[in-house]
């Protein structure tokens, strides 16, 4: 079994709901308190292990690249006011432990994974969300990583939600449990309420075999008329294990602006440095 070492990381979108904060920042460069989402899921992906990270990106997305870059001016200055420099060590990943790939069109999430083909070239790789703010402690990857060491294969982290609600999301159909980790069986799209499988729903993290990029080179567009990388680990169902893993932790929706905002105070709340002002502040407002 190959140990997970690469990361793609999606980040070509073009963050529209959340103009005009994202006409020239990145969404994925919007702060949780006091790092942007991707930091996030860069730290998720190191505490888990992965080694090279990769980002299939777009215009105007050149932020991301700067943020994971050495900023020499900068810590010049902080050096010579004698301020610490250790803020910035999880922004610095070593030479050639980040690669950069360009999604030209706005083609969907299979086809943006399908971008960086040739950097995974013949491993098992992790795939990031990043505005899917996973929030926990050991983070999501990891819990997924050490069910993988077990079982291999294909795997996808999957959260609860009322039924509802699955519409708007990748559902998936259920098979055997074994505590957090279940069989999956199928995967559906943004079903309808009442053609759900199942109220399991992928929540933007997930261990794939390379052979799903040779079924992304071939898949069809699926919802939205986009290719849909669901569909294509949809065809790997039966010919490789798949299972989903229910992550011990909080998810924020950070694509949506309640989500974003949530996220932010989950995290302050959850520092000793500031929770105790925040809950006031909260509490204030809330008058």
């Amino acid at each position: 079994m190959k140990p997970i070492r690469k990361a793609v990381f999606p980040v070509a979108g073009l963050g529209t709901r959340f103009l005009p904060a994202t006409k020239a920042i990145p969404k994925e460069m919007l702060p949780i308190v006091d790092s942007p989402l991707i930091q996030y899921a860069v730290d998720e992906a190191r505490e888990a292990g992965i080694e090279q990270m990769i980002f299939v990106t777009g215009r105007g997305k050149s932020a991301i690249e700067d943020h994971f870059d050495i900023a020499y001016e900068l810590e010049k200055t902080m050096s010579e006011r004698g301020k610490d420099l250790s803020v910035l060590e999880p922004t610095r990943l070593g030479p050639g432990n980040c690669a950069y790939v360009r999604q030209q069109e706005p083609l969907g999430l299979g086809h943006a994974i399908w971008c960086a083909r040739d950097i995974v070239g013949d491993e098992p790789f992790a795939i990031f969300l990043p505005d899917e703010f996973m929030h926990g402690s050991p983070g999501c990857m990891k819990q997924m990583v050490d069910a993988y060491h077990n079982i291999g294969g294909n795997m996808i982290s999957v959260l609860e939600i009322p039924h509802e609600k699955v519409s708007s999301y990748g559902v998936i159909a259920p098979g055997k449990s074994d505590g957090a980790v279940t069989e999956v069986m199928g995967l559906v799209e943004k079903p309808k309420v009442e053609d759900a499988p199942s109220n399991l729903i992928i929540s933007g993290r997930y261990i794939l075999q390379p052979e799903v990029m040779r079924v992304l080179e071939h898949q069809e567009k699926g919802a939205g008329g986009e290719i849909q990388l669901t569909d294509a680990m949809a065809q790997m169902i039966g010919k490789q294990p798949f299972h989903a893993v229910t992550f011990d932790g909080s998810r924020y929706d950070c694509g949506s602006k309640v989500g974003y905002i949530e996220a932010n105070l989950a995290v302050a709340l959850s520092r000793a440095d500031m929770a105790d002002e925040v809950r006031a502040i909260a509490f204030d407002l809330l008058k």
